[in-house]
């Protein structure tokens, strides 16, 4: 049975990843650090399973991550622990620095370490199409320049030269991912989606940013937590893949499609009406990504479109309010990035 190292696997993409590991007959260990983001209620349908280990540990911490791969043995790592709000990395830059690039330095020790003993392990980083920047034309691909806005961008940016650079100098077998915007089950309602569905099922406002005319990328968490198993079996060392839908909504749109399921499809008469708010500083105005190479050289294409991800979105966060109850309201509906 083929090992996999996830790290921050109690978080939104990394406990989707591992479900569907699990489901394909790998034994799974996640590391995560329990940060804000990390939620147990995540990984409650298969924490028991005996094809899961969860080992709690910072990816700062080097030593713990080598002694966890001599241990383990592992085929390969996807390594997910992020700090990911842009919000967030605009009122406080320090911990995407920590943990998006020294966090990212402390695996690539710990794997170039590794190496020596087992040259087979397989590193896939993820990070995200954010590091292309605006995009008010056409869509980016892997062979664009990075123009990141945020700093979250930019310390994703230095993250994912640094894995090439590993590639470059110490043959290290790393593969970088560059992922539109996730939607779906278990992610923080700090993020636009599950903050709307919160917000519409208990009649608070809608919070949306500037006049609601950013443009993001939109993909189905399942469809990307297939696209990395695609990478992680068929996937080159040094290469760069965009994984994306091709599918790109306003936020105005999006929030339009969540009131419209609330109504139509579970009968809900809420209260909530959309409010503009003030624009966060740098706020790109589109993203989107050119996904013509993953497609053409692994063969994937998502699965899921948006009305269909979304139906299924916010019928999970119905039927799992209990995944709120272990998150500070005070992250939930706190408005951040207005700092300057």
């Amino acid at each position: 049975m083929k090992k996999i190292l996830v790290t921050g696997g109690l978080g939104f993409i990394g406990s989707n990843l591992i479900k569907i590991l699990l489901k394909k007959k790998y034994y799974v260990v996640n590391l995560d650090k329990i940060s804000y983001a990390s939620n147990f209620y995540n990984t409650k349908e298969f924490q028991n399973s005996k094809k899961y280990k969860f080992i709690k540990c910072d990816i700062n911490d080097q030593k713990k991550i080598f002694s966890t791969l001599k241990k383990y043995k592992p085929s390969c790592i996807f390594n997910l622990a992020a700090e990911t709000h842009v919000d967030r990395s605009i009122d406080g830059p320090g911990p995407f620095i920590k943990n998006n690039i020294n966090g990212t330095f402390s695996i690539l020790e710990a794997v170039r370490k590794y190496s020596k003993i087992n040259k087979s392990l397989k590193l896939i980083h993820i990070s995200t199409d954010e590091v292309y920047g605006d995009v008010l034309k056409g869509r980016s691909k892997e062979t664009d320049s990075y123009k990141p806005s945020s700093p979250y961008a930019a310390s994703k940016a230095s993250s994912d030269h640094l894995v090439l650079s590993y590639v470059r100098t110490y043959g290290l077998n790393a593969i970088v991912t560059n992922c539109s915007n996730n939607y779906g089950p278990r992610q923080h309602p700090e993020k636009l989606i599950p903050k709307l569905i919160y917000n519409i099922l208990h009649n608070n406002f809608l919070p949306i940013y500037g006049k609601g005319k950013n443009s993001r990328e939109w993909i189905y968490v399942d469809d990307h937590c297939e696209a990395l198993i695609k990478v992680f079996i068929k996937g080159k060392a040094g290469e760069f893949y965009n994984i994306g839908s091709n599918k790109n909504l306003n936020n105005i749109k999006v929030t339009k499609s969540l009131l419209s399921i609330a109504k139509n499809s579970f009968k809900i008469n809420t209260k909530a009406k959309i409010k503009f708010v003030k624009d966060r500083p740098g706020h790109d105005i589109r993203y989107a990504i050119n996904s013509s190479k993953i497609k053409n050289k692994l063969k994937w294409k998502p699965k899921t479109n948006f009305k269909e991800g979304l139906y299924k979105t916010f019928l999970w966060y119905m039927n799992n309010q209990k995944y709120y109850k272990g998150i500070s309201k005070k992250n939930i509906v706190k408005r951040l990035g207005v700092k300057k």
